[in-house]
């Protein structure tokens, strides 16, 4: 962990650095606040040990610029003060300072309380983790490793209001696997996971970083493409199908799987709800499986220009 020091005068600097620097702890100095600002931009250290007394340097000033900083924000901030003056320990305080040393310091006062900046920053630091990994696990579909049901639902409200704010377009597409029950039946459930895992890795392959891919539930998935059309989210179902049709399962190669795809797209005036263009993209889904599986479909048909019609497998019935 690295302790920045901070102050214009090159004196102080040096007797806040030598404590440190004998108490083995990772150090860096910056002259002034605009250094400063820039070393916690590109290189954020773990706590800041702050002269207040230099002409060239407002340490109160720099402390508040740091508080109203994203990477600042929770950094440990030690501000040291020229002389015992109360009103500004008081104001120190009320800018975020954590700790406040005033004059007449000692060596190892100063060594104790950066230590224990430091272990709070760690401790800081391994509860935001933890706080990470707990919500990645809240969206995360434990199987697939991709969304969660939850999830998409609460993407999908959002997705809904972007597109009536601004009228853009958007997709919502739903992929079921033909005949999953077949797999668990003949080949077990563990195959059937393990079938589920591979086209959750394939249909993310053929997906933009901004789409959103969730396991809706059982053996189907839900994407939101944003900023996406019609012609688009053919394209992307269509790869979507022949890639998950080429897959080739279990040991002897003999196990195919194909998927049935339903497509909704916004904006569309019979289309008011987010609820609505789910219940579209779900009639999609069963008009694809009516009409043989293993092919895309719109909830309606709809008349594609020639040379769309050739390469898709979505055909106007």
């Amino acid at each position: 962990m690295k302790v920045m020091v901070v102050s214009s005068l090159e004196s102080v600097r040096e007797s806040l650095l030598a404590p440190l620097l004998r108490a083995g702890l990772a150090t860096s100095i910056a002259s002034g606040a605009h250094e400063a600002l820039e070393r916690v931009a590109t290189s954020t250290p773990d706590a800041v040990v702050m002269d207040a007394q230099g002409s060239a340097l407002d340490g109160l000033n720099l402390l508040k610029r740091l508080r109203n900083s994203s990477l600042g924000q929770h950094l440990p901030v030690m501000l040291v003060l020229s002389a015992e003056d109360t009103a500004e320990r008081l104001l120190a305080l009320k800018l975020g300072a954590d700790d406040v040393l005033s004059a007449g310091w000692q060596e190892e006062e100063l060594v104790a309380r950066v230590q224990r900046s430091l272990a709070r920053k760690q401790r800081f630091d391994a509860l935001v983790e933890e706080g990470r990994k707990l919500t990645a696990l809240s969206i995360t579909d434990g199987l697939t490793q991709v969304n969660n049901h939850r999830f998409f639902r609460e993407r999908l409200q959002e997705e809904f209001r972007r597109v009536q704010r601004y009228q853009d377009a958007s997709a919502l597409l739903f992929v079921d696997l033909d005949f999953f029950k077949d797999v668990n039946d003949v080949y077990g459930h563990l195959m059937g996971d393990q079938v589920l895992r591979t086209v959750a890795q394939t249909i993310r392959g053929c997906l933009r970083d901004v789409d959103v891919l969730a396991r809706y539930g059982g053996e189907e998935f839900a994407i939101l493409l944003p900023q996406t059309h019609l012609t688009g989210a053919l394209t992307v179902a269509e790869r979507i199908r022949r890639d998950i049709q080429a897959l080739k399962m279990a040991d002897d190669g003999k196990l195919r799987i194909t998927a049935s795809l339903g497509i909704a797209t916004l904006p569309n005036p019979a289309i008011t709800t987010a609820d609505e263009l789910v219940g579209t993209a779900d009639a999609a889904l069963y008009r694809a499986k009516r009409e043989g599986r293993n092919r895309v479909q719109l909830a309606e048909p709809l008349p594609l220009p020639p040379e769309l019609a050739a390469s898709t497998s979505l055909r106007p019935r």
